[in-house]
């Protein structure tokens, strides 16, 4: 019977740049374990850290496969009718969730799951176990505002569950122009979510689930001053009627003067993080800002109290080709409030990559183990005994990655990464997070974009930057400047393993050495 933790696995070799991505959309299949006829339990989880972590403590006791395979964004994977079958004949199911993975995924497990087994999330009930919680900071130093969509609350009352979905529609413009809101995917194509120019039906609706936000691009063919009408509904799952939530209407100021478009005491939004919101629990539309606290907490403002500032700054150039067609003609100027983060990112206030911070790995396995147990009582020593051993592994690798980023001289502490997936690492260990990748969703990386963060890496004096091996095709602006900059580019774990790494203990271990590797250790 293999137990838990008898040995810390050696990395072979830093994992190479250009490793193959497997599909994050559903066209790849993970790879199933080989069947096991001792299995007390089948257990499916949604990502393969998960999946490693419970067969530490299920051993020989369980069959476990993970749904999103090998190299697979957990954020963007999309299932597939063989992952719904899995779930449905799993005698338990774990999820991370904290809204890491992709709705639909959760929205798989969670109509799947057969009735009375487990279904656990275990970030959100590791905190019980003692795991450590942050906040979700993003701070992307924009010169204009970042306007987003967003949904607060639990709507308990309203029968929601994280499986619901928040539909947001357009339902009136008022303007000199066209008003678009769309996102851009990770690969650069468009996805439009309200568009005016043909008019709004009911194909300008979005979905959200429950307590979730998610970036936009907001561009205006023209300028002066707009009125946008949204209207929010809940479905719950089972195919009932959407319940109307309820409306709010806000107005933007468009390379005109906000201060006429306001009213005395309206809230003039020109700055930070904005995201217009529905709030489930009681039916409000509101801007939930960060505008007046400076980033440490944010507050709900009426939707009829703020104008929204799209100042001249905002002016950029249409695209060529047919992807942006909808926005105008190619070389024609917008005014446009920039999605920020590249790609689909919706998410939640509190960052959900609890992993990094190998204590808290500790507080899943320990949920893991008395879930395991209350299925299977039988297996309780079992479970026990390899919860303890895997535990104490766990703590050398914690004080392993605690020594190695201590070897890291304090001012070189500084993570440039393609993915704003560390900040448990950075705040476990030390570590200050000095910036993420954030093109410009709507067309190349412009000049002052690769300027930025060019002038980010030399002023903080930083040898290298990283990317995480799932996710190279978001890196072009990060090795671009790396390679001007003449500073190495490394790699880091993140949410996913790859062929080389199939471990939680490996990842941990090889991002603490390459850490100290590429930032560089104190002398003897």
């Amino acid at each position: 019977m293999r137990i838990a933790g008898s040995a810390l696995r050696t990395l072979a070799a830093t994992a190479v740049l250009g490793v193959a991505v497997a599909g994050c959309k559903g066209n790849a299949r993970p790879a199933a374990e080989p069947e096991n006829p001792d299995a007390a339990l089948r257990v499916v989880t949604t990502t393969e850290v998960l999946a490693d972590l419970v067969r530490e403590v299920g051993g020989d006791r369980v069959q476990v496969n993970s749904i999103v395979p090998p190299g697979g964004d957990p954020h963007s994977y999309e299932p597939t009718p063989a992952d719904a079958n899995a779930v449905s004949k799993a005698d338990v199911t774990f999820t991370n969730h904290l809204l890491l993975e992709e709705h639909a995924l959760i929205k798989t497990v969670d109509s799947n799951a057969r009735k009375g087994t487990p279904n656990v999330s275990l970030a959100e009930a590791s905190e019980t176990y003692g795991a450590n919680v942050i906040p979700l900071v993003e701070d992307v130093g924009l010169d204009v505002l970042w306007l987003g969509l967003r949904v607060r609350g639990e709507g308990e009352a309203r029968g929601a569950t994280r499986s619901s979905d928040i539909l947001m529609s357009a339902t009136d413009v008022q303007g000199p122009g066209e008003l678009v809101a769309y996102l851009t995917e990770s690969l650069g194509r468009p996805n439009v979510y309200f568009n005016s120019a043909d008019g709004f039906t009911t194909k300008d609706t979005t979905s959200l689930p429950p307590a979730a936000h998610t970036h936009l691009n907001w561009a205006f063919t023209k300028p002066g001053v707009y009125t946008l009408r949204l209207e929010a509904k809940l479905r719950n799952p089972g195919g009932k009627a959407p319940q109307p939530i309820g409306t709010g209407t806000f107005t933007f100021a468009v390379g005109v003067d906000p201060h006429t478009a306001a009213d005395p005491g309206d809230t003039i939004l020109d700055d930070g993080h904005t995201d217009l919101t529905v709030n489930i629990d009681s039916g409000e539309i509101s801007a939930f800002t960060d505008l007046r606290a400076k980033g440490r907490k944010q507050e709900e403002i009426p939707s009829g109290d703020v104008v929204i500032d799209v100042p001249n700054r905002a002016l950029e150039k249409v695209p060529a080709g047919k992807r942006f067609a909808f926005l105008g003609e190619p070389g024609s100027e917008i005014y446009q409030l920039p999605q920020a983060v590249l790609g689909k990112h919706v998410h939640g206030e509190i960052d959900p990559h609890l992993w990094q911070d190998v204590q808290n790995a500790k507080a899943y396995v320990q949920l893991i183990r008395d879930t395991l147990k209350k299925e299977d009582p039988k297996g309780a020593r079992i479970y026990d005994r390899n919860s303890r051993a895997y535990e104490q592994e766990l703590d050398r690798l914690d004080d392993y990655v605690r020594a190695r980023i201590g070897q890291i001289p304090a001012h070189k502490r500084q993570l440039i990464t393609t993915h704003d997936a560390f900040g448990y690492l950075a705040d476990a260990y030390g570590m200050k997070v000095a910036g993420f990748v954030v093109p410009n969703p709507a067309q190349e990386p412009s000049a002052d974009d690769v300027e930025k963060l060019s002038r980010t890496i030399k002023n903080l004096k930083v040898p290298a930057v990283f990317m995480e091996p799932n996710l190279v095709q978001r890196a072009t602006v990060l090795t671009q400047v790396a390679r001007d900059q003449h500073v190495r580019v490394c790699t880091l774990y993140g949410d996913a393993f790859d062929k080389d790494t199939r471990h939680y203990t490996d990842m941990m271990r090889h991002n603490a050495d390459e850490l100290r590797s590429c930032l560089g250790g104190m002398k003897k």
